[in-house]
């Protein structure tokens, strides 16, 4: 797609082209934190039995289940 070491059209111009921002050029997605990933496989199986269950009882149980959460983090993760 952008050819960095193209001599004839500079990075910003074949941005231009492709009606891109260069600031998306150079952005490397982050990954889910070993943590979220975790989180969202206990939230997951217990889902699955409980599928009645909102974010705020999530929230609930997982407190139960010792870990520190709050209901922000649940709503991103569910």
């Amino acid at each position: 797609m952008i050819e960095k070491e193209n001599e004839q059209w500079s990075i910003k111009q074949q941005c231009r082209l492709l009606s891109i921002h260069r600031s998306g050029l150079y952005y490397k997605p982050v990954g889910d934190s070993s943590l979220n990933l975790h989180l969202m496989r206990r939230i997951d199986e217990h889902f699955l039995k409980h599928p009645y269950k909102g974010t705020r009882r999530m929230r609930e149980w997982l407190l139960e289940e010792g870990y520190e959460v709050n209901g922000k983090r649940i709503q991103q993760l569910y």
